[in-house]
């Protein structure tokens, strides 16, 4: 069974109403704003937020920009962000903490692992 494509219709100053499609990873637009441009709007997938203790390391989600200025960022990709983290840790802080990255390296493969599908036809763009 064939489902339609998803369509998003977003408005901005320079295009007014763009229709773009919109794919299954993408987890929709409500901060939108009607005063961006087209080459602003972008797909974002869910936020992973990555932590230790609380405190923000990493930020990673799919992303895609179909309208951006330069043709390479129109690439589809995972958009990786680091936080504020910074602390001097002992020798048992700085075991949870490589415990934490191994964590959070597992969740960044399988980012890879759902970029890569995306890529090669797995999920729709």
């Amino acid at each position: 069974m064939t489902s339609e494509p998803r369509t998003v219709t977003l408005d901005t100053e320079d295009f007014g109403p763009v229709t773009l499609p919109e794919p299954s990873w993408c987890a929709g637009h409500q901060n939108h704003l009607p005063d961006s441009y087209r080459i602003d709007l972008d797909h974002k997938g869910p936020e992973h937020r990555l932590t230790h203790d609380g405190e923000l390391l990493w930020t990673a989600f799919v992303a895609e920009a179909p309208y951006a200025s330069r043709p390479e960022a129109r690439a589809l990709g995972v958009y990786v962000e680091q936080g504020s983290y910074a602390y001097t840790l002992n020798a048992t802080e700085l075991y949870d903490l490589a415990a934490s990255f191994e964590a959070h390296a597992d969740r960044i493969r399988e980012l890879a692992d759902q970029l890569t599908a995306i890529l090669d036809g797995g999920e729709d763009r």
